[in-house]
């Protein structure tokens, strides 16, 4: 079975999708089969993929039953990587489901289907504690959370990580927290280095050794919608998301 893994902070511009589709990818390059959702109505991660303005079957349409997830994963350009595309219809799915009886479920029930064909499942998810959210922590057994290094990087930290508690008592008792990440790192500035001498006083081993950079190659890469060890192998940015993705797995040992 595979490990499903929710990359998830209600903020915005924290690196979630980039970290969501460089770790996929560094995975990949590791050998591991990985199957990337893209779970946000803005469909970035598809659109980095390569499947831009995308119409065809996505993850609205397999957690809503109109279609089964297998029929939904495309293949992509990225070694050992498929993914499962998101669409603007994402917007009207916590409306459409309010009658639906245990709605928090519905991406669990959805993804028992595809579980068997890869090692890791990554969630981007989306920008907020809203019911998709919701649902990717109810169908996880693991989070990572991107923080970024500049100003109000903790505001709002907190708020998460009530609401994973009360994701635990609620509806996934066995979900656990891998890892804070800290992204968009300067080590210049002294105020990446205040977030991160905080990050490591408040939460020790839950923050990742490893540091994703500020690193302009990330940003350029995602023009050409190619994943960094595409663009650039030799950049800092492929560096830090092959680290990242060699002590995520011993940590997935540890576990």
């Amino acid at each position: 079975m595979s490990k499903i893994i929710a990359i998830v902070n209600q903020k915005g511009g924290v690196g979630k999708t980039t970290t969501s589709v460089n770790l996929a990818a560094s995975l990949g390059i590791l050998e591991k089969k990985v199957l990337l959702i893209d779970l946000d109505p803005q469909s970035n991660a598809t659109s980095w993929m390569g499947f831009q303005d995308y119409n065809g079957v996505g993850i609205y349409e397999v957690i809503e039953g109109r279609s089964s997830g297998k029929k939904a994963i495309l293949k992509t350009q990225t070694i050992n990587v498929c993914l499962i595309p998101s669409s603007i219809n994402l917007v009207a799915f916590e409306v459409e489901t309010i009658s639906i009886q245990k709605r928090e479920f519905l991406l669990k029930k959805a993804l028992n289907e595809v579980a068997k064909g890869f090692d890791y499942i990554l969630i981007d998810c989306s920008p907020s504690l809203g019911l998709l959210t919701i649902n990717a922590l109810t169908a996880s057994e693991a989070i990572i959370i991107p923080v970024q290094c500049e100003y109000y990087a903790l505001e709002g930290l907190g708020k998460l990580l009530n609401t994973i508690k009360i994701v635990q008592k609620l509806y996934n008792p066995e979900i656990d927290i891998y890892g804070l990440l800290l992204t968009m790192y300067d080590s210049r500035l002294r105020l990446s280095n205040q977030v991160a001498e905080e990050l490591n006083k408040h939460f020790k081993e839950l923050v990742f050794n490893t540091i994703i950079y500020r690193n302009t190659k990330l940003s350029e890469a995602s023009s050409y919608s190619q994943n960094i060890l595409q663009f650039d192998i030799n950049s800092k940015g492929a560096d830090d998301y092959i680290e990242l993705a060699k002590e995520f797995l011993i940590r997935n040992q540890e576990r």
